[in-house]
């Protein structure tokens, strides 16, 4: 009993500072331990450097700058890359914004930003970095609507470059479209290039369109061909609207002679 003492005297003291010290953290882990971290705030807050109003408005200033910079650099290269295919046409063509799209409707149609005042009429066609794009359906003095080649009521004459195998091609939506060939056994592979037919009544002859993708020779009725889309429809910003091919010209009829001197002789008879 008396050792026990003696070593209490000794020790006691730093047991219970042990002791209580556990004790306080338990108590600051399973109580108020964001309150010391408030008050740890508190103390060192005047010491800490915060950006002012003016420095944060400034700050914000500066990135808009940048950003706006980013999308003028953008633009310009769009630019440039238009002014070069327009250059690289034949056809004089008119230069027309993409306004308006539709989410509903984004892979079907896009409204222009020019119209019947520019001299752009229903039926012209549509053509962007890549090649066919649509053609115009409706117009208004400042305004014009274009039906897409990938919507699924679109329909294109058209041919493959290296065989000269015809067909038709009805959008699918997104960027590809469907070729349904005339022949029962085309001649057609994968990568293929496919243009606009010589004998299509809506779009003049050799506009690029696509590329075989993938072919469905055992396709009922007709054998068809995946095409992927040349012109990037989810990606335009300008086209292009050039007018239809002319009709070719023809010889007036000439009149039948010979049967009208048969009514008449036999009117007089």
């Amino acid at each position: 009993m008396y050792t026990l003492r003696r070593w209490w005297d000794r020790h006691g003291l730093q047991v219970a500072l042990v002791v209580l010290a556990i004790s306080a953290a338990w108590a600051v882990r399973y109580t108020q331990a964001s309150i010391i971290f408030e008050v740890f705030q508190g103390v060192t807050r005047p010491f800490q450097s915060s950006p002012t109003k003016e420095e944060q408005l400034e700050k914000a200033r500066m990135v808009a700058r940048d950003e706006r910079l980013v999308e003028l650099e953008k633009q310009n290269q769009k630019l440039q890359e238009l002014i070069g295919y327009v250059s690289a046409n034949k056809d004089k063509g008119i230069v027309a914004p993409i306004i308006g799209r539709s989410p509903d409707h984004w892979w079907q149609q896009v409204t222009l930003g020019r119209g019947s005042n520019d001299n752009i009429k229903e039926g012209h066609i549509v053509t962007g970095p890549g090649g066919l794009v649509g053609r115009i359906i409706s117009v208004t003095p400042h305004t014009s609507r274009v039906l897409l080649i990938s919507d699924p009521s679109s329909r294109v004459g058209v041919t493959l470059s290296r065989s000269r195998q015809m067909g038709f091609m009805r959008g699918q939506g997104a960027k590809r479209a469907v070729m349904e060939f005339f022949d029962k056994v085309p001649e057609v592979r994968k990568g293929d290039v496919v243009a606009t037919s010589p004998v299509s009544e809506l779009f003049p002859a050799g506009i690029p369109v696509g590329r075989v993708e993938s072919v469905n020779l055992s396709k009922s009725p007709a054998p068809e061909a995946i095409i992927e889309l040349s012109a990037p429809m989810n990606a335009l910003e300008w086209v292009v609207v050039t007018p239809t091919k002319p009709p070719a010209p023809t010889d007036p009829p000439q009149p039948q002679q010979q049967p009208e001197d048969d009514t008449q002789t036999s009117n007089e008879n």
